[in-house]
């Protein structure tokens, strides 16, 4: 559908670009994102033909007919990555450092492995040019001949000569195509939490956003927001019917459980009556309450004093000339420490284990009585 007639292998590399093609069905082929989806029939070199009058013989347009290969949408997502290509990506080199001129273009480059091909093909509203570099037969130009800096330059040139008879346009963007902000850590719609903090030279942390601007249909289009800044769980519960969340089975039947019915809210917007959100050391007493506290510490205090006066220590009696002078420590009685004697060291009984022999050689009672009495020659070791 493309234009290219060339064999392909039936392989994935071939996207890549593994199969060969001409250079010819390389330019009809990029033709088809400048034209928002379309290409010409057959690609040709010459116009028209006019004779020295200005008779026109043959022209080009007459027999140019097109042929549909995508949508539009599709052909213009495609040029957007191309002209990314052009500005920030590899083919960047061609306003930098080879002077292409401020014109809207597009194009990418190509290196064949081994350095045996070097291609760049790109293009403006109006021409469609691809370059290639190598030799007739295929061998190895230069370790790191990239299409970059072989085919670009011409490119670049080609482009800048066609722009000064031809001034090239803006491709129109497709009415369906809308541009929307995505968050680069999720994929999904940004949100105004998108930030991430990035560490700039001097140490210092900043917040930056990690969002990027897409271009996409309503199909394409993400419909919900980033689930990694902000609150994915709220999001999650909006979004989801109450039939398709998931339910854990229970192991104790609800059915004969009687339900606790609410009289009233358990929190109202302004009061907190049990102090859920705002915690106190010790809750304020009802007015009946405090009647019942006041008497029950007037009975305490009663109670207390007769305990002070049960605990006053005696007068002590003595003759009438004598003074009394008592302080609470003289009051108190003296402990004194009791000198404790050693007890008397008994020898201890020290006792030697004796082999048991076997009951046939030895009498039973023998036997034990050995054990239990140790022979007096061994006291002292």
């Amino acid at each position: 559908a493309a234009g290219i007639r060339s064999s392909l292998r039936p392989y994935p590399a071939t996207f890549l670009g593994s199969s060969e093609i001409t250079l010819a069905e390389l330019a009809l082929a990029y033709t088809i994102f400048p034209n928002g989806g379309w290409r010409p029939n057959t690609p040709h070199i010459l116009e028209r033909i006019e004779e020295k009058d200005g008779t026109v013989v043959w022209d080009a347009k007459r027999t140019r007919t097109r042929q549909t290969v995508i949508k539009p949408e599709t052909a213009y997502e495609v040029h957007s990555c191309l002209a990314d290509a052009l500005e920030s990506g590899t083919g960047k080199a061609a306003r930098t450092q080879f002077g292409l001129k401020k014109l809207p273009a597009a194009g990418k480059t190509g290196t064949a492995y081994d350095f045996t091909d070097a291609l760049f093909a790109g293009y403006d509203s109006n021409f469609t040019c691809a370059v290639w570099m190598g030799f007739d037969k295929p061998q190895k130009i230069y370790r790191g001949a990239f299409g970059r800096e072989l085919a670009l330059p011409v490119w670049v040139d080609i482009m800048n000569a066609a722009a000064e008879r031809y001034p090239p346009r803006e491709n129109m963007r497709p009415a369906n195509l809308k541009e929307v902000e995505i968050c680069s850590r999720s994929g999904l719609l940004a949100t105004d939490k998108c930030y991430d903090g990035v560490a700039t030279a001097n140490g210092n942390a900043v917040q930056r956003r990690s969002t990027y601007m897409e271009i996409a249909t309503p199909t394409q289009m993400p419909t919900e927001s980033c689930n990694v800044h902000g609150e994915p769980r709220a999001r999650l519960v909006r979004d989801l019917p109450s039939g398709d969340l998931p339910r854990a089975e229970l192991a104790v039947d609800l059915s004969k459980v009687t339900p606790v019915i609410v009289k009233s809210p358990t929190l109202l917007a302004d009061k907190d009556p049990y102090n859920s959100l705002k915690s106190t050391l010790k809750p304020a007493p009802e007015p009946e309450a405090e009647k019942e506290l006041a008497e029950k510490a007037k009975i305490d205090d009663s109670a207390g004093e007769n305990r002070v006066k049960s605990a006053t220590p005696e007068k002590v009696s003595g003759p009438a000339s004598e003074p009394l002078n008592q302080t609470p420590d003289s009051a108190a009685p003296i402990r004194k420490a009791i000198p404790v004697e050693p007890q008397e060291k008994k020898p201890a009984e020290i006792r030697r284990a004796i082999p048991v022999k076997p009951l046939d050689q030895v009498n039973e009672e023998q036997t034990l009585l050995k054990s239990a009495t140790p022979p007096p020659s061994d006291l002292g070791d």
